[in-house]
């Protein structure tokens, strides 16, 4: 049923904008992808789109906590996220040393195959429609569209 304000039909929002500032806590970040995957959901997201984001999220909100923060409880995570029935924008920025994503190994390479961490950012890169880090690599800008794509694989190099 849809919300009602004296008897007049009130449309869903355009846009649900969320934002959390959250400690370097695993459980507290699975619970801001829950509310964004939640919102993603109630924008109408098909199947392909909606397993991305979750995917994209996941891994990057747990590399903030993990790698850029080290699971420093001090130091906080915010995620920011606007969600239409077009795309999913995110931002997620930890208080970490911030990389450079261009040094990460590349996880397709020979010697890193057998390694069972290293894939986060490929997998990113291939299920997310446009991705982009701010110049200190602590902060990750990704988008989704709401269509079915492929992943495509990053050139490596």
């Amino acid at each position: 049923m849809s919300p009602t304000n004296h008897g007049l039909r009130v449309p869903p929002p355009e846009e649900e904008k969320l934002s959390f500032v959250i400690p370097s806590d695993l459980n507290q970040g699975r619970q801001v992808q829950d509310a964004i995957l939640d919102a993603c959901r109630r924008k109408g997201f098909g199947e392909d789109a909606y397993f991305a984001v979750k995917l994209a999220l996941d891994e990057a909100v747990t590399n903030a906590i993990k790698h850029g923060n080290k699971l420093d409880p001090a130091k906080s995570v915010a995620v920011k996220a606007t969600v239409t029935a077009d795309r999913v924008d995110l931002e997620i920025r930890d208080e970490g040393p911030g990389f450079d994503p261009n040094r990460v190994p590349d996880p397709t390479l020979d010697e890193n195959l057998g390694k069972c961490s290293g894939r986060g950012l490929l997998l990113i890169e291939a299920y997310m429609s446009d991705v982009d880090w701010s110049k200190d690599g602590r902060t990750i800008f990704m988008s989704k569209a709401n269509r079915s794509e492929q992943p495509s694989l990053p050139k490596t190099g």
